[in-house]
């Protein structure tokens, strides 16, 4: 795995924008699905694909909500989505690969970030639930329509928050010592394994599986899963990062990886379309290019300015994705 992890020289930067990364490529004819593809980073996202020529279809939890964002942008549709109900996930999962549609790219986009212990039905935490087990469950169901397209692309969205935590193996649902980013550093590790083991088990299949970390993109909507909760991170530690302004503005600096969400958009396309990355998968990518493998260091969130995104060890280790796969499947199951 520190083999695979190296930067190839792709030749877009920090600050290249989605449309920058897809300007010579054409998706006339190619099927994607990108959760959460209706705000922030998820909207450019879809934006970008769509203004490439695909077809795009965006899960939603409330459709008529995101019908308005999404108006005027050409072949996309929507259906609903909601990551942390299992049924859900099974009809949208069963009637995509009940169209006879191949599945070329699947951007597992959709996330949650922060906020007080909040668990789903089954008591799983709501993080680890919503950002892993709800993406896994789908990229599950899809598989049919992933293998039919022949060549297909995973790509799940993670964050540099990785570096946080590992996989808490012996209480991932936080039955004790909770705390909002140890849960989103889990969940954001998990995001990264996933995508390892699925090109593992997968490319043999013509499916590939890629982790992106989108850099710090202020303004959209990621937050706790229920609203009421607050954040995870304040506006007066943000400021003490850099990365909002005396007046509350994001400072945008894509050298430091702060980001419009057309730059943050822009690792998530490149992902999933690069012809760069042809016979490459199971990889963590940041800037629009393959992510070095890094040193942990401890993050405070307080006051550190400079705060590194690299992948480290523990989220691209093959011994722990297999585990967690296994983890997954009987979670999912119960």
């Amino acid at each position: 795995m520190t083999q695979k992890q190296r930067p190839i020289g792709s030749g877009f930067t920090a600050a290249s924008t989605a449309d920058e990364v897809l300007e010579d490529i054409g998706l006339s004819g190619t099927n994607v699905i990108v959760t959460g593809g209706h705000v922030g980073l998820g909207l450019e996202t879809t934006r970008a694909l769509s203004g490439a020529g695909a077809s795009v279809t965006v899960g939603v939890r409330d459709p008529d909500r995101a019908a308005p964002a999404l108006a005027g942008i050409e072949r996309v549709e929507l259906a609903r989505l909601d990551l942390l109900d299992p049924a859900s996930i099974d009809a949208f999962a069963a009637g995509y690969v009940g169209s006879g549609r191949p599945l070329h790219i699947l951007i597992n986009n959709a996330g949650i970030m922060g906020g007080p212990l909040f668990r789903d039905a089954r008591g799983y935490e709501s993080q680890f639930a919503t950002n892993h087990l709800g993406h896994f469950q789908l990229t599950l169901g899809l598989l049919p329509a992933l293998r039919a397209a022949g060549a297909a692309r995973v790509v799940n969205v993670t964050s540099g928050g990785h570096r946080i935590s590992g996989i808490r193996w012996d209480d991932p649902h936080f039955t004790t010592g909770y705390e909002p980013m140890l849960g989103y550093g889990q969940s954001k590790t998990a995001n990264v394994l996933f995508a390892v083991e699925l090109d593992r088990r997968w490319a043999t299949d013509g499916v590939r599986g890629y982790a992106v970390h989108p850099g710090v993109i202020l303004g959209t909507d990621l937050g706790p899963s229920r609203p009421e909760d607050g954040r995870a991170v304040t506006d007066e530690q943000q400021r003490a990062m850099g990365l909002l302004d005396d007046s509350g503005r994001p400072i945008i600096d894509p050298g430091r990886g702060t980001k419009t969400p057309r730059q943050g958009a822009s690792t998530s396309v490149f992902a999933a379309t690069s012809p760069l990355l042809a016979g490459i998968g199971g990889i963590y990518l940041k800037d629009n290019d393959i992510s070095p493998l890094d040193t942990p260091r401890p993050i405070d969130f307080g006051v550190d300015r400079d705060i590194p995104a690299e992948v480290v060890p523990h989220a691209v280790d093959p011994e722990s994705a297999q585990r967690l796969w296994e983890l997954s499947e009987r979670l999912i199951q119960a």
